[in-house]
């Protein structure tokens, strides 16, 4: 991981906040209020995914009344990668100096925001973290808390990478950071999909900062955590600490 050096970082620009939505009708008009309740001057862009439950509906309305809203209609349910994907896409298309991935169910607290903000000040990309000092979460299973803590142990294992929530899903990204990243070629979909642009981004060099976060665990709605997912990550996993370890042993670049 790039320690930053004596670089010198530019202004980060307009901020946009980006919540992927699959059937969270309950959870979307809660999780605005607390964005623009934290970070007034930041824009928001609801990715829904067709949700049936009217979840998109809820989602225009409340930018019918906020012009910092938007709204990003999606043809189907395609995975967290490819929302996050077309968000980043719009944002970059309008403008927004730094893109933030934050989760629709209140996991990721946006009270904390400002501190993941004033971090990515001196950083190409920062992390919320919950295995770093001072980052912990709340209201999780057993389970769940060893799984999670299992898969970025292999990830940073298999991929020799130092950050230690490479699966955590609470991040901003300078969009110049995002834009170097090789976008077009990011095919995973689901948990492995952060894994992924982690990676992307300490192996291109970038500083990548991470700050602690509390996870809580959603309250209202289902989880989109599934078997599937789980696999995904694995293989993908696997074939890129392959390849890494591959190319370092014929000298060639890793991405």
């Amino acid at each position: 991981m790039n320690d930053g050096g004596q670089r010198q970082f530019g202004p980060l620009g307009k901020v946009l906040v980006i919540i992927p939505t699959y059937n969270e009708v309950e959870n979307i008009r809660p999780i605005v209020d607390r964005v623009r309740t934290a970070v007034p001057d930041a824009d928001i862009l609801v990715a829904d995914d067709n949700s049936p439950d009217g979840t998109g509906k809820a989602a225009d309305e409340i930018a019918a009344a906020d012009d910092q809203v938007h709204v990003l209609h999606r043809k189907g349910k395609e995975g967290l990668g490819a929302a996050y994907l077309a968000g980043f896409a719009w944002g970059s298309e309008h403008g927004y100096g730094v893109l933030v991935e934050m989760d629709a169910d209140g996991s990721h607290q946006p009270e904390e925001l400002p501190r993941l903000l004033t971090a990515l000040k001196g950083a190409d990309l920062v992390l919320g973290s919950r295995w770093v000092p001072g980052g912990r979460v709340v209201n999780w299973p057993k389970s769940r808390e060893v799984i999670s803590r299992g898969g970025s142990l292999y990830s940073r294992l298999a991929l020799g990478l130092s950050v230690r929530d490479v699966t955590g899903g609470y991040r901003a990204f300078r969009t110049e950071t995002l834009n170097g990243l090789g976008l077009g070629e990011v095919a995973s979909q689901g948990y492995c999909f952060q894994v992924d642009l982690a990676r992307r981004a300490v192996e291109a060099g970038y500083h990548v900062v991470e700050v602690p976060i509390t996870f809580v665990d959603r309250e209202v709605g289902d989880s989109k955590m599934s078997r599937d997912i789980l696999v995904e990550a694995l293989w993908r996993v696997t074939g890129w600490g392959i390849t890494s370890r591959t190319n370092k042993v014929l000298g060639r670049k890793t991405l």
